[in-house]
């Protein structure tokens, strides 16, 4: 897919000048895999490597769309567990207001409260469910179908490159310890 999409766009390997790439939070498996593959794409091409994360990705891609009124973006992923995955940003979608957490439904409006009540505009595929969280306590707008995608990771790369951009190693954003543990030391046999 990747040599398709390279020779529609009449370009080889060493033109590209950067890989753009999520970095989650998502599922544990589908943020290694494509980690592992922008990585191995851009040491090949001698591109650098930009790593987006989910939330970045739905702010960059509905940044100046429609609800002007609504002062701040609230970005909800969903986590596939109890709990959601926000992270609040300025209208500008560019700007993160508060670090990304996972919180419970019914912590989503302590977590919004910190920052005062201004019109919110919520966003990402679990939007409509922090709407529901928060019951109308708040004054917000639903932006449908906003999951993070490619057009997004490639916006908010963008927006990472015009502003200077970090040069971090690239690293998977995990938002809490992860489900599997290692098995406790097995106890010594004992022989009678």
């Amino acid at each position: 897919m990747i040599e398709r999409v390279m020779a529609e766009a009449g370009l080889a390997p060493p033109q590209l000048e950067f890989v753009a790439a999520a970095i989650g939070p998502g599922g544990f498996t589908g943020i290694r895999v494509g980690l592992a593959a922008a990585h191995g794409i851009a040491l090949a091409a001698g591109a650098r490597l930009i790593g987006v994360t989910s939330f970045a990705a739905v702010a960059a891609r509905i940044a100046g769309t429609t609800e002007p009124v609504c002062e701040k973006l609230l970005v909800a992923i969903d986590s596939r567990r109890a709990d959601l995955y926000v992270q609040l940003f300025a209208r500008d979608g560019a700007s993160p207001l508060a670090a990304p957490q996972a919180l419970l439904a019914d912590q989503l409006g302590d977590y919004l409260a910190r920052h005062h009540g201004a019109p919110l505009l919520i966003a990402g595929d679990a939007a409509e469910a922090a709407a529901a969280a928060l019951g109308g306590r708040m004054r917000c707008a639903v932006t449908p179908n906003s999951a993070p995608d490619a057009r997004g990771v490639a916006a908010a790369a963008l927006v990472e490159l015009r502003s200077g951009g970090r040069a971090d190693p690239v690293r998977p954003l995990y938002l809490r310890p992860p489900d599997v543990t290692l098995p406790k030391r097995p106890l010594a046999a004992s022989f009678v």
